[in-house]
């Protein structure tokens, strides 16, 4: 995150100069057509026979002096804004690494069907960012054949959201009423808060909107027990309908920031109903190797220069642990207290009938160390037990 912020103060740095060089370049021209446009009138005007010669020739030399001056000044001044762009990219060259072979596995992406599963990952991923003819084109050129169940979904899921981002509530509705039950067993309050979000549309739309708005209040009727203090508070709002909500205590109910948030709610509920996550796998592997690699390419660094590489075998494991925030946590992480080692599918923890959990390769290498199970001074409970009974 440093070397970022170390780019971003370079590139704010010429943002700010290529402002200030649009204000002063603006500025300066205009001052130079107002001058132009002042002798021009006066020889209009007076006429060039009536006009003072030298005095009109010593005008247009000074005219012709200042524009050469102005345009000599904007021309230093644009040289300057290049070397401050140039700066930029010497600050990325210093800040990033270009070449990230060196942290990359280089069969990872041999095989036919990892090639497939990254092609069909991408296509979901177009898929959910309603880029549907690039995701077409994609499966044309890759040969990857996609089922339409699964493309018809985030078609019907792109077509709401769009609408949404119009302001346009009725595609949204109509989907949370057929989901009702669906929904209900999620315990989202979706379908709610659409209703809501269209109450409110009627109520900014004024007094004219008032019988509208008491007819729809009885969709509120089956969310009565669980949204009782917002209906009160939609249902109060209506005494205000005449001077403006915008003038009212219920002025909140008008914040724009609502349509951003049951856009959010729309997508989290409906990917939760397709048994998919909000995010795409791909945008979530991407965000985590953007965190991982400045780690990475530090601690390459380091065996390097140490002279270990085989601490890095490039296998199924990093040799440092990367936190990457809590909000890439998708399941938890066993790690065996024995052998200090991650478990796998093919070393899966095994739970010994005393309640400790330690890895398959663990229990392996303590009952093959000798005839009877070794004793353990953290782990009392092994401490002559046989095989055969340490497995629940």
């Amino acid at each position: 995150m440093e070397q970022c912020a170390c780019v971003e103060r370079e590139l704010e740095k010429v943002l700010h100069r290529f402002v200030m060089y649009g204000h002063q370049s603006e500025e300066r021209l205009d001052e130079l057509l107002r001058s132009v446009c002042e002798i021009r009138g006066q020889l209009v005007a007076f006429g060039v026979q009536d006009a003072d010669l030298s005095v009109l020739s010593q005008t247009m030399a000074q005219c012709c002096k200042n524009i050469k001056e102005t345009v000599q000044m904007l021309a230093s001044r644009h040289k300057d804004i290049h070397g401050s762009v140039s700066k930029v990219g010497k600050a990325i060259d210093r800040n990033f690494d270009a070449e990230i072979s060196a942290v990359v596995a280089e069969t990872v992406w041999d095989t036919p069907e990892r090639q497939k599963y990254l092609s069909e990952t991408i296509v979901e991923h177009l898929y959910r960012q309603g880029m549907l003819s690039v995701a077409e084109d994609l499966c044309q050129e890759s040969g990857v054949v996609i089922d339409m169940s699964m493309k018809q979904p985030f078609l019907e899921l792109n077509r709401i959201l769009e609408a949404l981002r119009m302001q346009d509530l009725r595609p949204a509705l109509e989907w949370a009423v057929t989901n009702r039950q669906r929904l209900l067993d999620l315990n989202s309050s979706l379908e709610f808060k659409l209703h809501r979000l269209y109450f409110i549309s009627l109520l900014s739309g004024g007094i004219g909107n008032q019988m509208e708005a008491l007819q729809y209040a009885r969709h509120f009727q089956p969310f009565a027990s669980q949204h009782q203090r917002d209906i009160q508070i939609l249902m109060g709002s209506l005494v205000y309908l005449r001077h403006g909500i915008e003038n009212s205590p219920y002025r909140s109910l008008l914040e724009t920031n609502q349509w951003a948030e049951i856009c959010n709610i729309f997508t989290r509920d409906a990917c939760a109903l397709l048994g998919l996550s909000v995010e795409s796998p791909l945008s979530v592997s991407f965000a985590s190797g953007c965190m991982a690699l400045p780690v990475l390419m530090n601690i390459k660094q380091v065996i390097e220069q140490r002279q270990c590489s085989g601490v890095w075998t490039h296998k199924d494991e990093l040799p440092i642990e990367i936190d990457l925030g809590k909000k890439c946590w998708y399941h938890s992480v066993f790690a065996c207290p024995i052998l200090r080692q991650q478990t796998s599918e093919s070393n899966p923890p095994m739970k010994l009938i005393c309640g400790h959990v330690i890895s398959r390769d663990a229990l392996n290498k303590l009952t093959n160390a000798g005839k009877s199970f070794p004793k353990c001074s953290w782990m009392p409970c092994f401490c002559n037990k046989p095989k055969r009974q340490l497995l629940s």
